[in-house]
């Protein structure tokens, strides 16, 4: 198999790493806007690189993964489908609601397959969540907390451009909320601020956010994330049911501190990003995506999946703009039986 990898920043050098290992792949061609990028990775691990894009269409290759700026997802992942390719993409599909549809809509029309890059789904704290949920080990689930800090925010000149916390960084929370509980989630209220760093508030974004859920069976759910926590990089999912409690991301690397005399200390190595915290998960959704390219497993992830977490992000945007409830119905591309009333778990 040859799989063209586009774009060979930080996760494209991990998937590039993952793939080029894989038993199954026989050759990669890596190309970067920054094409210096590309060649010296290529010559690292013994793989070709290609002057630019398309090159990686016309040379010829089995598959595509694309770890480029959000802003080229949505017309590469189109250009794909329309070459009958396989397609791995980061998320999110595009910066607006649009331009997802679009996307989804060309790779449905062409029969193609993408797979989307939730890392969560892959880890194994969120995977032990997700059996415990659905084992009954919990009894009826009514309380979720979900909490994402970045250690250090992002340069000023990505904020722009990355689509704002809620896109960005909790649209992971709602996606794997959704994955964990399978239920839906039918209305949001949410909040966020600005006073940190002023180049927040020159983008129009905010550092902080809180959004409260209400999901299809009643279950509450909160999401909060900051771009500003010292500590370290906390990724946590706590959910609370009538006969259990459980807790994905408590271990001896959390960054967090007991103020009890008789608590746990603090982490001595704090997790400080998401590539460390999630580097075992980024290795097995590529794994993943090379084994439903052969037809050996179902698509983990598609971009249905992705649209529906990206709804509640917009939703949420929506709520903190105009400092109201919203429901999920007045976003468009709901799926079906998404109108508010109870149902069976999702798969």
């Amino acid at each position: 198999m040859r799989i063209g990898v586009i774009g060979t920043g930080r996760i494209g050098t991990i998937h590039a790493n993952t793939l080029s290992r894989h038993r199954e792949v026989g050759s990669l061609i890596l190309t970067d806007a920054e094409p210096a990028r590309a060649q010296e990775l290529a010559l690292r691990l013994g793989e070709t690189a290609a002057p630019g894009v398309e090159e990686i269409f016309r040379w010829g290759v089995d598959a595509v993964v694309i770890t480029t700026a959000t802003s080229a997802h949505a017309e590469l992942i189109g250009r794909a489908a329309r070459s009958g390719l396989p397609v791995f993409c980061e998320k999110p599909i595009a910066l607006d609601l649009a331009g997802t549809l679009a996307a989804i809509a060309e790779v449905e029309a062409a029969g193609t397959i993408l797979q989307m890059g939730f890392q969560r789904r892959f880890d194994a704290g969120y995977t032990g969540a997700r059996e415990a949920v659905r084992s009954g080990r919990l009894g009826r689930l009514h309380t979720v907390r979900a909490v994402t800090s970045d250690q250090s925010p992002p340069p000023a000149e990505w904020l722009p451009v990355s689509g704002g916390l809620f896109r960005d960084a909790l649209i992971h929370d709602f996606d794997v909320l959704r994955w964990v509980t399978g239920r839906k989630v039918v209305d949001v209220y949410a909040a966020g601020s600005d006073a940190g760093p002023a180049m927040f508030r020159a983008a129009g974004d905010v550092d902080t956010a809180a959004a409260v859920l209400t999901l299809d069976d009643g279950t509450l759910a909160t999401a909060t994330a900051t771009r500003l926590n010292g500590a370290g990089y906390d990724v946590r999912m706590e959910l609370a049911g009538e006969l259990d409690q459980i807790v994905v991301g408590l271990d001896d690397r959390t960054p967090i501190a007991s103020t009890e005399p008789t608590g746990p200390p603090a982490a001595d190595k704090p997790w400080t990003g998401f590539l460390e915290r999630f580097g075992p998960a980024y290795e097995s959704e590529l794994n993943a995506f090379v084994d439903v390219v052969r037809g050996g497993r179902p698509n983990p992830c598609d971009g249905r999946e992705v649209l529906q977490a990206f709804r509640i992000a917009e939703a949420c945007e929506v709520s903190r703009r105009e400092r109201r409830a919203v429901a999920l119905a007045e976003i468009p591309g709901a799926e079906p039986g998404a109108q508010g009333a109870p149902g069976p778990p999702g798969a």
